[in-house]
């Protein structure tokens, strides 16, 4: 090979750059770096002759040689980012999904369920109350003795618990344990709800298996049954989408000292409740002030801490807000059923625009 010329280097730019600006593919650009810049390529064998040159023409051609290698790299990495630009952008165009079109008519419906547990969160979310979850399965402690059910109380056998085949382990009968768990994982103030699937024997037109609880807790220093009603008021106005009168009588829990059971007034107009009027009254939901035996088994001072807690069924309150007439229907998995009293999946529930 004879000494190339500062003019022979001008022609191989020229040659080498037209080939690096019409490569189409990143794998034709590699193909196009390997003949000039590679081991074995153009621009490296013309390197590697700098040893054959006199001094005055490596002073010529050395910078020469640096100086074209720095400049093909450099146009090369600028049509790589152009490749790698257009290919991403020829994928996302593939992928795209333009949400401003409408998606026709869902095949599928939210259950009320669903609806009414995503209802109760906006709702006392808007309160300041946060969710918490705990397992399906629960240990005596947290499912019961926690609560003040000691060993061998009656209240016990009101629950018709499904026990584990060990004796110990029960599927959970009510979402409290959520509350012990949060009590004795979480310093005060507390307030949460605690929604979730419950499990008893117990199966008619308005008991099922497995069904839906939503508990309250809140506690803190200083808290009364005035903030008690206070929040169970908004709530059931709020959820319900009208003004409901509400009543509060004497009752009997464990884990409440006082204890008490919410009533709304309604009416009825053949098989359809109006909530809201009329001169009957119908209870919807437990409620009290938290028992000090309860406190203390979270290890919480009664005299420095109260608390209030309430629970309630979201089957139920489905059932009520939305004219269902037999609980049963919610967990028999009936398409035409879902299809009349389900929601469309779109919905979001809000206060401002109406949970419904």
């Amino acid at each position: 090979m004879s000494t190339p010329t500062p003019s022979d280097l001008d022609t191989v730019k020229a040659r080498i750059s037209e080939q690096i600006a019409a490569s189409e593919t990143l794998a034709a650009l590699d193909a196009v770096r390997v003949a000039a810049l590679g081991k074995k390529g153009e621009i490296s064998l013309m390197m590697r002759g700098l040893g054959k040159m006199s001094a005055d023409e490596k002073k010529v051609m050395g910078p020469a040689l640096n100086g074209l290698k720095t400049e093909l790299s450099g146009q090369i990495e600028t049509r790589k980012a152009e490749l790698e630009a257009r290919a991403l952008d020829a994928a996302l165009a593939s992928e795209t999904m333009d949400m401003s079109l409408p998606v026709g008519r869902p095949t599928g419906t939210l259950h009320p369920v669903s609806q009414v547990m995503e209802e109760m969160a906006v709702i006392f979310s808007d309160m300041g109350f946060s969710v918490a979850e705990g397992p399906d399965i629960e240990d005596d402690f947290h499912n019961f003795t926690a609560l003040n059910f000691p060993p061998g109380h009656p209240a016990r056998d009101m629950h018709d618990t499904f026990f584990l085949n060990d004796g110990e382990r029960v599927l959970r009968t009510h979402t409290s344990p959520v509350q012990i768990r949060t009590m004795m994982s979480k310093s005060p103030p507390i307030r949460i709800i605690a929604p979730g699937r419950t499990y008893r024997s117990d199966s008619d037109q308005t008991h099922t298996p497995m069904f839906h609880q939503v508990e309250g807790l809140v506690i803190g220093r200083d808290i009364h049954m005035g903030h008690l009603k206070g929040v169970l008021m908004d709530f059931v106005s709020a959820f319900f989408e009208t003004d409901v009168d509400v009543r509060f009588r004497p009752h009997h829990f464990p884990f409440t000292e006082p204890s008490a059971e919410m009533d709304v007034r309604y009416t009825r107009d053949g098989d359809s409740i109006k909530i809201g009027a009329g001169d009957s009254w119908m209870e919807i939901l437990g409620c009290g002030m938290v028992h000090p035996n309860v406190l203390e088994a979270c290890n919480l001072d009664p005299e420095e801490y109260q608390g209030f807690a309430f629970g309630m069924g979201v089957d139920r309150l489905a059932m009520l807000k939305y004219g269902m007439p037999d609980l049963r229907d919610m967990f028999a998995g009936d398409p035409r059923w879902l299809a009349h009293y389900g929601f469309s999946p779109l919905l979001q529930a809000s206060l401002e625009s109406g949970l419904s």
